[in-house]
């Protein structure tokens, strides 16, 4: 197994690979926003439940929820925190995206400020081999499957006819439901299999609830349960399958999955996914750089707009001039450049 990496315009992608296949893929986009795992200075500015929970505006000027509240600290006061879980988008009952504040709670005493680890840093405590991954060298990502990957988080879809997920996420935990046209006793373990590796390819944390199709005795059930622990890597803790097909699994939650990442603002997706092709894209420079075209819906092209940084990186990484064409005809995922 080994790791491949790209540092992109505007986020930093990986995908775990073996044997041809993508096991893990992960996204971090760039942002202000503190990491799981960073110990930060703020102050207490909102006691939600007394002694239970509080709102801590860090230095950065980013609220965090703080649970539980240390002993002696008052509303006003200042406090090092640990942050747990970064901050996560989701869709409210309205429709409309709001976030989860990140969650932290009070730093261990002799504790010193620091940022948390970057997905690079993560990527080197696996201890496993790490592959860079330039735009100018083959596209690594493409040929193991990424389009397809992002494709299937973007629409909650993971399997083929025989034995498919549906994968809803949902504020209090992920729901994910198995259907095809394998008998019960087939589609069971079928399904656990495919669940478990949606769950990991896809980041999947927290509480995931799996519905499996209603099977006929305790040996089918262990069989389909056992699927779960051979394609899911440890940590995780789960119950059994119950009469009903249905299995619990909770897995440690410090950042928003690449489900929860890529829906949470599609327009950005987009323009961020469309940096990625410009980049790869062929043009009449040397090695295929030079300048190019960038062909999107206008609330694409207007995101991208938005971040000059990002266009005078494209320019540099490609040695040639942007442009942009605006087309109101292009959905929000349709996208080319050239």
């Amino acid at each position: 197994m080994e790791w491949y990496y790209e540092e992109g315009i505007g986020e930093c992608r990986a995908v775990l690979v073996h044997a041809g296949r993508i096991l893990e893929a992960q996204i971090e986009r760039e942002s202000d926003r503190v990491l799981a795992g960073a110990i930060a200075q703020g102050r207490l500015v909102k006691l939600l439940i007394p002694k239970k929970r509080g709102i801590v505006r860090l230095l950065s000027g980013e609220e965090v929820l703080l649970e539980p509240i240390p002993p002696k600290l008052a509303e006003g006061g200042t406090v090092l925190v640990e942050i747990r879980r970064a901050a996560i988008g989701e869709a409210g009952l309205d429709g409309e995206r709001r976030d989860k504040l990140a969650l932290a709670r009070a730093a261990q005493p002799g504790a010193k400020p620091q940022p948390g680890p970057s997905l690079l840093q993560r990527l080197r405590e696996t201890g496993l081999p790490i592959i860079p991954c330039p735009a100018h060298e083959e596209d690594r990502f493409e040929a193991h499957g990424w389009s397809e990957l992002l494709d299937s988080a973007m629409r909650g879809v993971w399997g083929a006819e025989d034995a498919s997920l549906r994968i809803f996420p949902t504020p209090a935990m992920v729901l994910i439901d198995v259907d095809g046209s394998l008998p019960p006793a087939q589609l069971g373990p079928k399904g656990a299999k495919l669940a478990g590796q949606a769950i990991r390819a896809l980041g999947l944390t927290g509480n995931i609830g799996i519905d499996l199709p209603t099977m006929n005795n305790k040996d089918e059930r262990a069989i389909a349960a056992a699927q779960i622990d051979k394609f899911l890597p440890l940590p995780f803790e789960r119950t059994a399958v119950n009469g009903f097909g249905f299995i619990q699994i909770i897995r440690k939650r410090e950042r928003a999955s690449l489900i929860e990442l890529l829906r949470d603002d599609p327009v950005l997706s987009a323009a961020l996914a469309l940096l990625r092709l410009a980049e790869r894209a062929q043009g009449t420079g040397p090695a295929g750089g030079g300048a190019v075209t960038l062909n999107a819906n206008p609330a694409v092209i207007e995101r991208i707009r938005r971040a000059p940084d990002w266009t005078a990186r494209l320019e540099k990484r490609r040695g040639g001039t942007i442009a942009f064409h605006a087309d109101s005809a292009l959905g929000t995922g349709e996208y080319h450049a050239g």
